[in-house]
C-alpha cells in the first residue's frame, strides 16, 4: 500500500520498491504536471540502478499530462538547477536519493528559475494527489525528448575562474563512484590541474561504500591520496554533486563553516557591499569576515528552501552552510558543489598560498567542536532543560533555527534536524580551543 512515508521536508526520498517505485513515480509526474500547470520540464537521474526506470515513468507521467519533457538522463541535481533556468523550463525534477544507500531513491523538485518545492511550498500536495490517483485517461500531448546543456553548464562553471591567472595544480578528486565523474572529465579538458581520481567511475551499486563525505568515515580515501601524491587539494562530492567537501594539502578535512568564510571573502571582492546569507549554527568566523569587507550580514534559518528563499528576497550574492552547501546568486540562488572548489582554486593561484595556511588562521581563531548528533526522545523537553540551565548566564539568546546561546568567549546552537530524528549540537569559541573541548562535553 502506497503511503507518503518518502515524502520529507525537503524532497523525495525512500526504500525501492517499498516506498518509491515505477508506478508510483508515474503518478508523481502527473501530480506534478497538474500541480504548477507544466508546459514544459526536465528531468534527469543520479547513477542508482533504479534511476532509469524511474525517471523515465516519471517522464511517462508528465507527457501523459501533456507536457514537453527534456532528459537530461545521468547528471547531477546542480544540472538540473541549471536547466531550470538557463533552459527557462516551467519545472524540474533531479532524480535522486544523494548520499543514501543504492537501494534508496528519490526526487528534488524545482518550479521555474530553480526555485525548491519543500513541504512548505507544494511538495505534499504533488504526493496526496500521486496517492489520489483519479487521473483519467492519458492526454498524450506531450512527448520526451533527450537533452544534452552539459557544454552550456561546463561554460557557465568556468566563468567562476580567471582562466588566464590559474596555474597548475594537482588536485586529487573523489567523486564516490556518484555522477561527478563525468562532469570532472569535461573540466579537465579546459583547466590547467592535474586530477588524481579517485573512485571515479559512476557505479550505483556504491562499491566503495555510500558517497557521503561528511561521515568521518568515509574521508581517510581522500587524505591519504593527497598525502601519497602530494596533492594541493582535495575534493570529494557525494552522490549527485551538490555538496563538496575539501581537504587541504597535508590532508586535513576542512569543516564546511570555514569554506563558507572563504567564499564570501573571495565573491565580496569583487562585489563589496553584497548581502551574505549565513545560518545561525556557526557564525563568529563568517561575521568577522563579511564584516571586514564591507558585506551584509543576512541570517537565516538553516535548509536549502529558507536560504533560497531569503537569498532572493535580499537579493544576495551568495549564501554557504556548514554542512557544505553553497548558494550563488549568478545560479539562479541555487546550490552547487562544483563552483565551490573552483572558486577555491581559484583562490590559491591569485594568493600563491596553500590552502591549509588560507584556512588555518581562522581554524586557531574561531575554533569548533564539528556538529555532534544526539538521538533523543522528547527534544522539546531537551531544548527547555538547555535553556533553563544556561539562559541565565547567556548574553544573547537567538530563536532563528533551534536556539542559539551567546557568550563573551564562546557560543553553542541546539536544533532539531528537518531530516532526522536527531538533535544537532555546534560549539565554537574565540581562539581557546581547549574551552571549546571543554564546553561541548
Amino acid at each position: 500500500m502506497r503511503t507518503l512515508s518518502a515524502f520529507k521536508a525537503y524532497d523525495v526520498r525512500g526504500r525501492v520498491p517499498d516506498e518509491l517505485d515505477a508506478s508510483f513515480a508515474y503518478d508523481i509526474g502527473r501530480s506534478f504536471a497538474r500541480f504548477l500547470g507544466l508546459k514544459t520540464a526536465v528531468v534527469g537521474r543520479d547513477v542508482r540502478p533504479s534511476g532509469e526506470e524511474i525517471c523515465s515513468a516519471l517522464a511517462r507521467g508528465l507527457a501523459d499530462e501533456g507536457v514537453r519533457v527534456s532528459d537530461m538522463g545521468l547528471c547531477g541535481t546542480e544540472e538540473i538547477y541549471f536547466a531550470a533556468f538557463h533552459g527557462k523550463f516551467d519545472g524540474g525534477v533531479a532524480v535522486t536519493a544523494s548520499h543514501n544507500p543504492a537501494d534508496y531513491n528519490g526526487m528534488k523538485f524545482v518550479r521555474e528559475e530553480g526555485r525548491p518545492i519543500s513541504s512548505d511550498t507544494g511538495l505534499l500536495d504533488i504526493g496526496n494527489g500521486a496517492l489520489a490517483g483519479n487521473f483519467g485517461p492519458a492526454k498524450k500531448r506531450g512527448s520526451v525528448e533527450p537533452l544534452n546543456l552539459r557544454p552550456a553548464y561546463i561554460e557557465h562553471l568556468l566563468g567562476y575562474v580567471d582562466m588566464g591567472k590559474l596555474k597548475r595544480l594537482k588536485i586529487v578528486i573523489n567523486a564516490g563512484n556518484g555522477c561527478a565523474g563525468p562532469v570532472a572529465d569535461e573540466l579537465e579538458k579546459r583547466l590547467p590541474f592535474d586530477f588524481i581520481k579517485v573512485h571515479h567511475e559512476p557505479d550505483g551499486s556504491f562499491p566503495n561504500g555510500v558517497p557521503n563525505p561528511i561521515l568521518p568515515e568515509n574521508r581517510a580515501v581522500t587524505r591519504d591520496a593527497v598525502l601519497k601524491h602530494g596533492a594541493d587539494m582535495g575534493v570529494a562530492w557525494d552522490g549527485d554533486f551538490d555538496r563538496c567537501f575539501l581537504f587541504d594539502e597535508k590532508g586535513g578535512f576542512i569543516e564546511g563553516y570555514y569554506i563558507v568564510g572563504l567564499l564570501a571573502e573571495a565573491l565580496l571582492g569583487k562585489t563589496p557591499g553584497a548581502g551574505i546569507v549565513h545560518d545561525p549554527r556557526l557564525l563568529w568566523n563568517t561575521e568577522e569576515i563579511v564584516r571586514a569587507k564591507g558585506g551584509r550580514l543576512i541570517q537565516s534559518k538553516s535548509g536549502h528552501a529558507f536560504i533560497k528563499e531569503v537569498m532572493r528576497r535580499e537579493d544576495a550574492l551568495y549564501g554557504g552552510e556548514m554542512s557544505a552547501h553553497h548558494y550563488f546568486r549568478s545560479f539562479s540562488y541555487c546550490d552547487s558543489g562544483m563552483i565551490p572548489w573552483l572558486l577555491v582554486a581559484g583562490l590559491m593561484c591569485a594568493h600563491g598560498k596553500p590552502l591549509s595556511s588560507m584556512v588555518g588562521e581562522r581554524q586557531a581563531k574561531f575554533p569548533v567542536s564539528g556538529e555532534i548528533n544526539r538521538k533523543v526522545a522528547d527534544p522539546k523537553a531537551v531544548l527547555e532543560k538547555i535553556r533553563a540551565k544556561y539562559g541565565p548566564l547567556a548574553l544573547k539568546i537567538d530563536e532563528t533555527d533551534g536556539v542559539s546561546f551567546d557568550f563573551r568567549e564562546w557560543r553553542f546552537n541546539l536544533r532539531s534536524s528537518n531530516t532526522e530524528p536527531v538533535m544537532r549540537l555546534n560549539v565554537e569559541g574565540r581562539g581557546d580551543e581547549a574551552l571549546v573541548e571543554e564546553k561541548t562535553k
